[in-house]
């Protein structure tokens, strides 16, 4: 190889590795299968434009135990996940819309004013066991709906959404 050549790989090699390391230092790069996928109005990235979760990743995040009953279960849960608002935080969200989305692409909206500490989850725990597809995993958003009124709601039930998948953070209420 020739110096010029030589010169060219290793410019070449230090422009690559300039722009990986510009994600790569924001959010550690998921190391086993990805399980959300997080996009839109976020400060915080690990590829290209996105935020990419796999479950360890979201081990490492402060977790959260939430026990409750659910209208889609018998008796009281056991629910371990992550805070929404922690999530949000580490993704330097402040406003806006979640848009949330499952495996089978279908989604809901939720405000991120619901995003509150003692508020929803992302569940990927269900009585310290991880959740299958099948048993409406692998993540769910959970919120403690036993703790007040205000989360036993038809509209709060419809933001409960399971087998999640991606998240994107839009400003705009799109009133799905």
């Amino acid at each position: 190889m020739s110096y010029a050549s030589k010169v060219f790989l290793l410019g070449l090699i230090s422009i690559v590795t300039f722009f990986s390391s510009a994600h790569a230092d924001d959010l550690a790069l998921p190391t086993n299968d990805v399980v959300l996928t997080i996009s839109g109005d976020i400060s915080v990235t690990n590829v290209e434009d996105t935020a990419q979760f796999d479950l360890e990743m979201l081990f490492d995040i402060d977790a959260q135990i939430i026990e409750t009953s659910t209208i889609w279960t018998d008796g009281v849960q056991k629910f371990q996940g992550v805070p929404l608002h922690v999530l949000l935080d580490c993704l330097g969200v402040t406003s806006g819309t979640i848009l949330a989305t499952a495996i089978n692409d279908y989604t809901v909206e939720i405000p991120v004013s619901d995003v509150v500490e003692g508020g929803p989850m992302i569940a990927y725990k269900l009585n310290d066991e991880l959740m299958s597809v099948r048993d409406k995993g692998p993540l769910w958003v959970v919120y403690p709906y036993d703790d007040s009124a205000e989360y036993r709601t038809e509209v709060v039930y419809s933001r409960s959404i399971w087998q999640l998948d991606r998240i994107e953070f839009v400003q705009a209420d799109l009133g799905l």
